[in-house]
């Protein structure tokens, strides 16, 4: 906090001392499955041969073959579930499971992960401690493309369904898993699993996703915390056009359509979206780790109704929690021109949001396009997919407390579920209209460092991590699926 925060709040902390609010995240228990055991050297074998089948998602790479290889290994390393949950191939290589639960009655839950991997930045490759396809197992570490993001999530996932087949488990609750082939260009294959529970009527429960990790150090605290994302921005990219007089450079317009282009970002950058701590989870993260804030900054986080202005000030300061606060605004393509002398007549960019719950599609639309609303010339249209926010799930009832309650049993001892919104996309999105609750967590003990590392350089994942990741898929299903 900065130091006119903590001057403010020492003057009022007397007078406030008993304003606190209370944090509505709390959970009832710890859970967990004693007796659980598994073999965290098998575990790393399965992992390092997922990565390297090579199921890099691109626009431009034909992975069909991989993910025919993938499927083979999974089918291979899970015969049980294979031979018993019915598995579908929706199209493109993406998997749908149904474990049929006794009590129909009951709504089901639906389990995500998606098999494929984003590329490695080709002349890179040399900055790897151990080749990025290599699923080389070293120092405590599984290491390759897809270790964190996401065949760690998948196999320990997979490896905990395939124990309670082994250990005769009968569900009341249907459980559907649905393995998504495409997360990382668009994720239609998780929109097909969503479809196909439309298409039946189906309500479930609550999806479980990736998304979150147990922070080992958070930067508000020094201390671990669960960090469970009941939350997830929208998705748009805009297309900018300008057009104006082409020609010969030697006698320009008064605004050329490069310049054109260029006022109208600026313009657009100048009038951001509103930013606050409401219409998410944010005030519920912030009373989630009040009790291990230090000192003044503590203080105000126990009270956000209080000194909400003042946190808002000082999150604004960072980039990573600015983005938390609101929709942002990201000019990433330039296009104009075809040779030095000559006047295009148009040029275009695109500026990719990302919605915050507060936003939708059209409202964003809508206020991107009153920022250029004096510009003639310009116009700003929806380049792409765009998708809303998913609502924000339920962070008080029984669905958290067995998410959160399952995380905890396999975190730290002391550290707090801590309710957060992610800023990226994930598959889950495809469900917002099947599915009363989008979670998104897995108990990865990492750093900030280590989520540095997703689609990045020296991705892992420890071997530790995945036997507490096994453990706390056993627990969730257990827990929200047997009677």
């Amino acid at each position: 906090m900065k130091s006119r925060l903590i001057a403010l709040l020492a003057a009022s902390a007397f007078a406030l001392s008993a304003c606190s609010q209370q944090s509505t995240s709390a959970v009832d228990q710890h859970l967990s499955t004693p007796g659980l055991t598994y073999d965290e050297a098998q575990l790393a074998q399965d992992l390092s041969r997922a990565i390297q089948i090579q199921t890099i998602s691109h626009p431009e790479r034909d992975n069909t073959a991989d993910l025919a290889l993938f499927r083979d290994f999974l089918a291979e390393t899970y015969p049980l579930m294979h031979a018993r949950l019915d598995p579908i191939n929706l199209g493109e290589g993406s998997l749908f499971f149904t474990w049929e639960g006794s009590d129909p009655a009951l709504q089901p839950i639906v389990l995500l992960a998606h098999q494929d991997v984003v590329p490695v930045e080709p002349g890179t490759e040399d900055q790897w401690t151990h080749p990025p396809f290599a699923g080389t197992i070293a120092d405590g570490f599984v290491w390759g493309r897809g270790a964190l993001d996401m065949k760690g999530h998948l196999i320990t996932l997979l490896h905990a369904i395939e124990q309670h087949l082994r250990d005769g488990t009968q569900p009341a609750r249907t459980i559907y898993i649905a393995l998504g082939a495409d997360e990382e260009i668009g994720g239609a294959g998780a929109r097909l699993a969503a479809a196909r529970l439309a298409d039946e009527d189906i309500q479930a429960w609550f999806v479980l996703d990736e998304g979150g990790l147990v922070l080992q150090e958070h930067p508000l605290t020094g201390q671990p915390a669960a960090m469970i994302a009941v939350a997830e921005k929208g998705y748009m990219t805009v297309e900018v056009t300008a057009r104006a007089r082409g020609g010969h450079s030697s006698t320009p317009p008064r605004d050329s359509a490069v310049s054109l282009l260029a006022q109208a970002i600026v313009a657009i950058e100048a009038n951001p979206f509103e930013h606050g701590l409401e219409g998410g989870p944010n005030t519920a993260m912030l009373l989630a780790i009040a009790p291990q804030v230090e000192g003044m900054a503590g203080f105000a986080s126990a009270r956000p109704g209080l000194f909400g202005g003042m946190i808002v000030s000082s999150m604004m300061e960072e980039d990573a929690t600015r983005a938390m606060l609101g929709t942002s605004i990201a000019p990433t393509v330039i296009r104009g021109g075809i040779k030095d002398n000559v006047l295009p007549q148009e040029a275009s960019g695109l500026i990719n949001l990302r919605l915050h719950p507060r936003d939708t599609t059209d409202s964003a639309l809508a206020h991107l396009r009153a920022s250029v609303a004096h510009m003639d010339g310009v116009s700003i249209d929806v380049w792409n997919v765009a998708s809303n926010p998913p609502p924000v799930a339920d962070f008080e009832g029984d669905a958290w407390q067995i998410i959160a309650g399952s995380a905890l049993g396999y975190a730290p001892e002391g550290a707090p579920a801590v309710p957060f919104m992610v800023t990226g996309a994930t598959d889950a999105r495809a469900f917002a209209d099947v599915a009363d609750n989008l979670y998104r967590f897995a108990p990865v003990w990492g750093t900030l460092e280590d989520t540095r590392r997703i689609h990045g350089d020296d991705e892992r994942l420890a071997i530790d991590d995945l036997g507490r990741m096994t453990a706390f898929f056993y627990t969730v299903i257990e827990q929200a699926a047997v009677e």
